[in-house]
């Protein structure tokens, strides 16, 4: 029996699993495969391992790992094939495939552009701030400013800066800084998926510089978007019709 394992990235905000919990549940029935679970990472509930666990119990002898990240980082290229790897040598005659996070893909600037009219009309002169998550891999910063490029293109040729939460400059609180002194509008633009501790941060920033009277404001994080739940959606899709993991690994 075919099943796909969404693997999330975990967060000690319910809040935030929450959001995870009901996004893949959107998805999956854009998939309609007859067996899922749930799992994350880290910080919650069900673990990686457990939810291979409960899918090989329920019958699954197919298990898809499709992984709930928007960039390919360390935890798409160590930590989910490790568990993986751990999968394969409990349950030999599983057969698993892994999916590819969403990655950058030009219709998700399409998200970033209406989360922007929520709260601003394009026609102002605003200076736009795309916050990224940061890592230490390379391929996250120019992941990052080529997704701040496309955005530009779609909101008519507009500069759009870029920082970042952790790992790589310039930091969230440069950008903020550099926003200030543009003495324009500014957009914070989130390039998260769920809410969480990086959102409260971000919210709390925001927020100072308002109450000084800074003209600033932050989007709403990418979310539920149709877009989102659609990009996933394909990501599994693919998945189905990949090699199996021994082959990937080989290639890896």
């Amino acid at each position: 029996m075919e099943a796909v394992l969404y693997v999330s990235h975990g967060s000690r905000v319910e809040e935030t699993k929450e959001e995870a919990v009901s996004y893949i549940h959107q998805v999956h029935q854009e998939v309609a495969t007859p067996l899922f679970e749930i799992c994350f990472l880290e910080l919650a509930e069900p673990t990686m391992d457990q939810g291979i666990k409960r899918l090989v119990e329920k019958g699954a002898t197919d298990i898809t790992i499709a992984p709930v990240l928007l960039l390919s980082a360390g935890h798409y290229y160590h930590d989910i094939p490790d568990e993986i790897q751990a999968g394969v040598a409990l349950y030999p005659n599983i057969r698993f495939k892994y999916g590819k996070p969403l990655g950058i893909q030009k219709r998700i600037t399409r998200v970033l552009v209406d989360r922007i009219q929520e709260v601003a009309s394009l026609q102002e002169d605003l200076h736009l701030v795309l916050v990224g998550r940061g890592s230490r891999n390379p391929e996250t910063k120019a992941s990052i400013e080529q997704i701040a490029s496309w955005l530009g293109e779609e909101v008519g040729g507009a500069y759009v800066d870029v920082c970042y939460l952790a790992a790589c400059s310039p930091t969230f609180e440069e950008g903020t800084r550099r926003a200030v002194l543009s003495n324009k509008r500014t957009i914070v633009i989130p390039y998260l998926w769920f809410t969480g501790k990086l959102i409260q941060t971000m919210n709390k920033r925001v927020e100072s510089l308002q109450q000084e009277g800074v003209p600033i404001t932050m989007t709403h994080y990418l979310g539920d978007h149709p877009i989102m739940i659609q990009a996933l959606a394909d990501r599994v899709h693919e998945a189905f019709v990949s090699e199996e993991w021994d082959q990937q690994m080989r290639v890896r």
